[in-house]
C-alpha cells in the first residue's frame, strides 16, 4: 500500500468556512501576495461549495456579489494565482478549480472525479506522486507540476446505479 500524506485536522478546513479563508489568506500572505477585496470575493466564490467550478461560473458568481460585471480573463488571472500558490487546485478534466483545502500543506492531490455526479474528492499520495516525478526525472523529463486525475463513479452514485 502506498504512503499517504497525512494532514492534521487544523490543516484540512470544510469549504466556505472562515478558517479555510483565513487560511487561504495566510498562505498568499506568507508568500508575499495581497489579499485584496477582489480576491477575497473570488476566493468566497470559488469555496462556497464541494463541486469544481469555471471561471464564468466565478464570475457569475462574484458579478451577483458585487453588484458589478466582472470579466472572466480578471477572474482567471486570480485562479491561476491562487494555483500558483496552493490555495485552489486546478481540476484538469473539467476545466475548473477548487479551493485547496489544506493550502499549508504542498503536495500534488490526486483528483477523484464522478462522472456522472460532478463530485470531486481527493486522495494524497505523496509516494505516488513522487514516484511519477522520479520516473519523470529519470527519462531526461523535468515536470513543473503533476495533474493526477481518475475519472470514474463515486460510492452514491455506484450504490444509486
Amino acid at each position: 500500500m502506498a504512503a499517504t500524506h497525512a494532514h492534521s485536522p487544523a490543516t484540512h478546513w470544510e469549504p466556505g468556512s472562515r478558517a479555510l479563508k483565513d487560511a487561504a489568506r495566510e498562505a498568499l500572505a506568507a508568500q508575499g501576495v495581497q489579499w485584496t477585496g477582489l480576491r477575497e470575493t473570488v476566493f468566497d466564490a470559488l469555496a462556497e461549495g464541494d463541486r469544481p467550478v469555471s471561471a464564468y461560473d466565478v464570475a457569475d458568481r462574484v458579478s451577483a456579489l458585487t453588484g458589478r460585471r466582472i470579466a472572466a480573463n480578471s477572474v482567471y488571472r486570480i485562479l491561476d494565482l491562487f494555483v500558483a500558490n496552493n490555495v485552489a487546485k486546478r481540476v484538469e478534466s473539467r476545466n475548473a478549480y477548487v479551493a485547496n483545502r489544506h493550502p499549508t500543506c504542498a503536495h500534488d492531490c490526486i483528483f477523484l472525479v464522478c462522472e456522472a455526479c460532478g463530485r470531486i474528492d481527493h486522495l494524497d499520495d505523496d509516494r505516488l506522486a513522487d514516484g511519477m516525478r522520479s520516473r519523470a526525472g529519470a527519462a531526461g523529463f523535468d515536470p513543473s507540476r503533476a495533474v493526477l486525475e481518475l475519472i470514474g463513479r463515486c460510492t452514491a452514485c455506484r450504490t444509486t446505479s
